[in-house]
């Protein structure tokens, strides 16, 4: 007895599961199997060592960035630094080297000349004598001379007035400031601007200079062009009171009239 099935099913047998795929992948061409997108011959986009076909990956070099040094900070510290340094430098030097003797500052005058040095003699003579005396410097700077002094408590006289007594001024430590009679009144002022009010200190026309201005200390002296010019303030500062042969003696009471004359006053103060 036999027993029929439907057309066509009795030519094909019912192939396992696991027959029908590896029935399945024996048609497709080689390349095709197991790929993915991306390639790679079936292994995974940047799958193993290094990726992209096989080949080892480059070490990313890691990116330095660049931090510049602000030297505007460091140029002002550098700076502040070296002045506190020269501050403290010279504040030593200064304590050490005390303070400048008036006889440096002196010396330290362009143009002055110093008769302690180079007429030491006159320097020391200084004898009271009366009438006319002659002197071996024009406008006098030490030597002998009359009993009484010309007031010198910033005296600003318009006419000549004696040698004899003006000396004896510059002995009790006067500035004595002489000039052409011929300076312009602006000059005449400007002289006048640094003494008037300060005592020891005067100051009078004197005819012959060689040079518009003369300035006369007790063995020193300063000849000048203009009455601008600051060696003049130098040689006040220096030497008013400091040169000196009679320290602590005044310049009031003094004869205040002007003339080539010397003159005597009636009464002194003893020790004069």
């Amino acid at each position: 007895m036999s027993i029929s099935t439907p057309a066509g099913d009795s030519s094909r047998q019912t192939a396992p599961p696991a027959a029908k795929k590896a029935t399945a992948g024996a048609g497709r061409p080689p390349a095709a199997r197991g790929s993915r997108p991306g390639g790679g011959g079936g292994r995974p986009s940047g799958g193993g060592k290094g990726g992209g076909g096989g080949r080892p990956r480059k070490p990313i070099t890691p990116v330095k960035v660049s931090q510049g040094r602000n030297w505007g900070p460091i140029g002002l510290f550098v700076a502040v630094g070296v002045i506190a340094a020269a501050i403290i430098g010279y504040g030593i030097y200064a304590v050490a080297a005390g303070p400048k003797d008036w006889k440096d500052r002196a010396e330290g005058i362009s143009g002055i000349s110093d008769f302690h040095k180079s007429d030491p003699t006159l320097v020391n003579t200084r004898s009271h004598k009366s009438g006319s005396i002659q002197y071996s410097v024009t406008p006098p700077v030490a030597g002998d001379h009359n009993v009484s002094w010309q007031n010198c408590m910033g005296n600003v006289y318009d006419a000549q007035i004696a040698n004899e007594n003006a000396v004896h001024s510059l002995e009790h430590g006067a500035v004595w400031i002489t000039y052409k009679p011929d300076l312009p009144k602006d000059q005449v002022d400007a002289l006048a601007s640094k003494i008037q009010g300060q005592e020891f200190t005067m100051m009078s026309p004197f005819p012959g200079l060689d040079k518009p201005i003369s300035l006369q200390a007790w063995g020193y002296q300063l000849k000048v062009d203009n009455a601008s010019d600051e060696r003049i303030d130098e040689f006040i500062r220096a030497l008013r009171v400091n040169a000196t042969q009679e320290p602590g003696v005044g310049c009031s009471g003094g004869v205040t009239a002007t003339g080539t004359t010397p003159r005597e006053l009636q009464q002194q103060p003893q020790g004069q």
